[in-house]
């Protein structure tokens, strides 16, 4: 992706230097870890799944240059969801409020609770921040076998996708029981997938993708699909138990968006067949 030298967004909050401290319960070893990362990857709640006691510990901020550039990176990222976002909006007569995007490290609090790195990144309604811990590059390119910068973009861009659902209300007219489902769940999830291929519409029209961006966003999605993180983590896949959708399915509302380019054509609620 073509992003050095482009602009940055003013919306970063930097917590790396501010430790969170304290003891995460998390029971069952690997295989809990996995549900964790199934769940909160990309959009969970990780206060649903971790029991965290934060002390606040500051420490002094060692920043590599390799970090520093992904720092750097993920922000022009950020900026360029905001331009995207922010015309989609004005388009139907509404103003885009953008999101915060926290930094940090190890371990943080937020609105929907404390979380560690483990979780992954997540965004949180209740305070409309994204929250990463930039080690999740490596845990992309080695753990999920999703390298390249478009596949941090692809999740950077999920992230805004349930901001964007947040100011939109979708979904709310699901009743309480509906929304606790897991089929509900993976319809948020694709749609917030569908918004993140809407994004890389953008940037293809800006000129801003390389040779080989979209396939790295693609794999990025088929990585993170409920079948193939639990088959990977157990050797078998539990269908009835999927939350944020397969491989297959996340990679297509993906492609979709990609391919529509607007708003319209996202609407997993009511869509037949996911």
């Amino acid at each position: 992706m073509l992003w050095k030298g482009r602009r940055q967004s003013s919306n970063v909050e930097d917590r790396r230097g501010m430790g969170m401290g304290g003891k995460t319960v998390i029971g069952g070893g690997l295989g809990s870890i996995v549900v964790i990362l199934l769940f909160a990857l990309l959009g969970g709640n990780p206060g649903d799944l971790m029991n965290t006691t934060p002390t606040d510990q500051n420490t002094p901020m060692n920043v590599s240059t390799q970090e520093e550039e992904l720092a750097d990176f993920v922000s022009v990222v950020l900026a360029d969801t905001e331009d995207v976002w922010s015309t989609e909006f004005e388009k139907r007569g509404m103003e885009y409020e953008n999101p915060k995007l926290v930094l940090f490290r190890d371990s943080v609090q937020s609105a929907c609770g404390a979380a560690n790195s483990a979780v992954g990144p997540f965004y949180c309604p209740g305070d409309h921040k994204l929250y990463i811990d930039l080690s999740f590059y490596q845990e992309l390119k080695q753990r999920f076998q999703a390298p390249g910068d478009f596949a941090m973009a692809y999740v950077i861009a999920h992230e805004v996708g349930h901001h964007v659902q947040t100011l939109l209300h979708s979904g709310e007219e699901a009743s309480p029981a509906e929304k606790k489902s897991n089929e509900y769940s993976v319809r948020f999830e694709l749609q917030a997938d569908y918004l993140a291929g809407v994004w890389a519409h953008y940037a293809e029209g800006k000129g801003y993708l390389e040779k080989g961006d979209l396939e790295e966003a693609l794999n990025a999605a088929h990585a993170v699909g409920d079948d193939n993180i639990q088959k990977k983590a157990q050797g078998y896949v539990v269908p009835e138990s999927f939350t944020h959708g397969t491989s297959e399915q996340r990679e297509r509302w993906f492609n979709k968006g990609f391919k529509n380019g607007t708003l319209e054509g996202g609407d997993t609620f009511n869509a037949k067949s996911l």
